[in-house]
């Protein structure tokens, strides 16, 4: 073929001078048959509504020819026969029974004891008793180093009365108060003034003890004028409660390192008596901050919350 004659057949096929023509006409539709220039890929669009994913049932029924194969034993051949392994397991018919034997197992592994007895070590019984703060102790069932450990701790930090026996010995640990039994003259009543405490009533009284006619302890009022006391305060308080209650008295307050402050510069504190031994602790309460109409109107307020005897 000549150079002349492969020109004219490129420009029968659409070439001109080494560039292709529009080979696509508009409205051109390819027809079913025709070849796509790869391979097709279709986007299934899932549809959804209100609750969710709509799911079509009919994928989820299965079919009568897949539970006919399902049925059929994955050994067999395709005339649905079984192997000889498959009939030996399905028609074993011979009699059977369960035997048990006895048999030692050696254990090859270490063993940590753990102690479940409920039992205290060293630092939480001196918590415990710490808390408890006993008048008297008595130490009993424990070692002799370490119940005179515990007994030196104890006379040190928890009661001036610790007893340690030895087996077979006996102590006395009953107590050197003696108990008495006194009336309340009527003269004596007649002059108390009571205030009331919740369920109770309560009153300073200054009496001396002396005998009746009968004989029997009584309390009488005092030959000579009674010297004048400090005023007890009776009652408990709460922080938090008297918090509020200042709160609702129009008095800006707020707690601040474990004190109460109260307006701009007063300050109260609780403190307990921890020297007081067996209970019964007494609690001081401190009100700090200069001397202005604020400190004594909070001073006030706190007075309010006890009984003044």
């Amino acid at each position: 073929m000549t150079e002349n004659q492969l020109h004219l057949l490129l420009a029968a096929a659409g070439f001109q001078h080494g560039a292709f023509r529009d080979m696509f006409i508009d409205g051109f539709v390819p027809p079913p048959s025709s070849a796509g220039p790869m391979f097709p890929f279709y986007d299934n669009s899932l549809e959804w509504d209100d609750f969710g994913e709509v799911i079509n049932p009919d994928d989820y029924i299965i079919k009568d020819e897949d539970m006919d194969h399902a049925s059929m034993p994955v050994d067999g051949d395709l005339n649905g026969k079984l192997d000889e392994a498959s009939a030996s397991l399905i028609l074993d018919t011979t009699p059977s029974k369960v035997v048990s034997s006895e048999q030692t197992v050696y254990v090859k592994c270490s063993l940590v004891y753990m102690d479940f007895e409920g039992r205290s070590d060293g630092s939480s019984i001196k918590k415990i008793l710490g808390h408890v703060s006993p008048l008297k102790l008595v130490l009993v069932h424990g070692s002799a180093e370490a119940t005179e450990h515990l007994k030196q701790h104890c006379l040190k930090n928890v009661c001036p009365h610790v007893y340690a026996p030895q087996i077979e010995e006996s102590i006395d640990v009953t107590s050197d108060l003696c108990a008495y039994k006194v009336q309340l003259s009527e003269k004596l009543m007649s002059n108390v003034l009571f205030k009331k405490l919740g369920d109770y009533e309560i009153a300073w009284v200054d009496a001396e003890v002396g005998k009746t006619e009968s004989g029997t302890l009584s309390l009488l009022p005092l030959s000579t004028p009674p010297p004048p006391h400090k005023t007890v305060l009776v009652g408990d308080i709460k922080m938090a409660d008297f918090k509020q209650f200042l709160a609702s008295k129009g008095v800006q307050v707020e707690f601040a390192g474990g004190a109460l402050r109260c307006g701009e510069y007063v300050t109260l504190r609780k403190i307990g008596d921890s020297s007081q031994k067996g209970g019964g602790n007494i609690q001081q309460i401190i009100l700090e901050g200069p001397l202005t109409e604020e400190y004594y109107k909070i001073r006030d307020h706190l007075y309010s919350q006890f009984y003044a005897l």
